[in-house]
This record gives C-alpha cells, structure tokens and sequence, in this order.
C-alpha cells in the first residue's frame, strides 16, 4: 500500500494532526474545537479507513487533546470505531489519553471506568486486541504518570 502520511498543522481552534502510515503512530494534540468539523475531520477520517485496510502490526492512537468540543468528539469517535474494525487478529490498536496530573490523581477506580465507558462501547467487540494507556501530564506536558487498561 502506498498511503502518504497525512499531516495537519495546528490553528488556535484545531489540534495538530499527525497520522504516520510508516510507523503507525496517529497523533492528535492540541484543541479541538473547530467551527466545522466534518471540514477537518473529513478527510482524516477517509484516512483512517485507507490506513485499517493495511495497518501496522501495533497501531498508536494518541489522543493528547486538552479540550475537545462536541462536534469533535463525534469524529473522535468515528476514528476509534474504524481503527477497532482493523480485521487481524495480529494487529493491536493501542490508545493513548493525556490528562492534567490533577485530573488523574483524582480518579478513582470508578471515575477511570467512567472515562472509558464511552470509549469501550464505541469499540464494541473488536477482532484485534485493544488496550489503553492513561497518562498524567504537568503543564508543559511532560508524563508523570501512567495506567494501563487492558480490553
């Protein structure tokens, strides 16, 4: 497959978005609250459904966003409904959450489960195996601390 990288620069209103076909690292990072989203996402999205056709062995979803609208989270959404619909067993879709150190110290058990919850019923019951990584960030984004969830 000849799938050239995709990369979208960062506005005040739209994450930076790299999506690397090579090796199989899909970042997302900024702000996200666009004032048409199926504008930017649009084309991410076809993408994304190119990229699950013929994925890397492990493929990274890294959603380092710090805010995030709606209409964003709807495409979000999309983006993880396709990448969890990769059909080889052999691949794994790791996904990447970024949140303020506080935020994170302050979850519990319940309130991880509560994060989650929205994106584990997106994934639905996925051919390939799926886990998810939680960090805790300063605010110069340095990593703290992190979890890992296993679906």
């Amino acid at each position: 497959m000849d799938l050239k990288n995709l990369f979208i620069e960062p506005t005040v209103k739209t994450p930076q978005i790299d999506l690397n076909y090579v090796n199989g690292e899909l970042i997302f990072s900024g702000r996200s609250i666009p004032e048409n989203a199926a504008e930017l996402y649009d084309s991410v999205l076809k993408w994304i459904h190119e990229y699950a056709q013929a994925p890397r062995q492990v493929t990274n979803l890294r959603l380092n966003l710090e805010y995030f609208n709606t209409a964003s989270s709807i495409w979000l959404a999309k983006i993880v409904k396709a990448l969890s619909s990769m059909d080889s067993a052999e691949n794994t879709l790791l996904i990447h959450l970024y949140f303020n150190i506080d935020e994170f110290n302050n979850m519990d058990s319940d309130d991880i489960k509560d994060a989650l919850s929205p994106i584990i019923d997106i994934i639905g019951n996925p051919t390939i195996s799926i886990g998810i990584k939680i960090y805790g960030t300063d605010p110069n984004g340095q990593i703290l601390k992190e979890s890992i969830v296993l679906i």
